[in-house]
């Protein structure tokens, strides 16, 4: 089915930035909307867990769904703000994380959409950046 679309190899697909960006923004955005809309029985938990205030999730929560839009956007700059801003929430989630000594498997998600996120902004600056011959 691949090959039908003139992709002979998945490497020929995943060298192409523009590709990867979109599927990592899709992958972000996604796993966001799940965890803050579909399972946010689990976030109140959590915040109550860590003895964080209520107010403080809910800022969290419109922080990220607000970055979350930003990556669906055209313009490449919104994209890298949306990105950056995400990951900056990642970096406060990991910190509260050690700060309060929890499992390995509680800091992982926090980190893989940082990484993600780091990503993200990476590709959107190179793609901004001028291009030289």
């Amino acid at each position: 089915m691949i090959q039908n679309l003139g992709i002979h190899n998945l490497s020929t697909l995943f060298q192409s930035t523009p590709v990867l960006l979109e599927l990592l923004c899709i992958l972000v955005f996604g796993s966001i909307i799940f965890v803050w809309g579909v399972r946010y029985h689990n976030i109140k938990d959590e915040f109550k867990h860590f003895n964080l205030p209520k107010w403080l999730r809910d800022l969290v929560g419109i922080f990220k769904f607000s970055f979350a839009i930003m990556l669906l956007n055209d313009e490449l700059t919104i994209v890298r703000l949306g990105a950056l801003g995400i990951a900056v929430l990642m970096i406060a989630a990991l910190f509260t994380h050690i700060r309060l000594k929890s499992e390995l498997h509680r800091m992982l998600p926090s980190f893989f959409l940082l990484c993600a996120c780091l990503g993200i902004a990476y590709m959107a600056t190179q793609l901004l950046l001028p291009a030289t011959s």
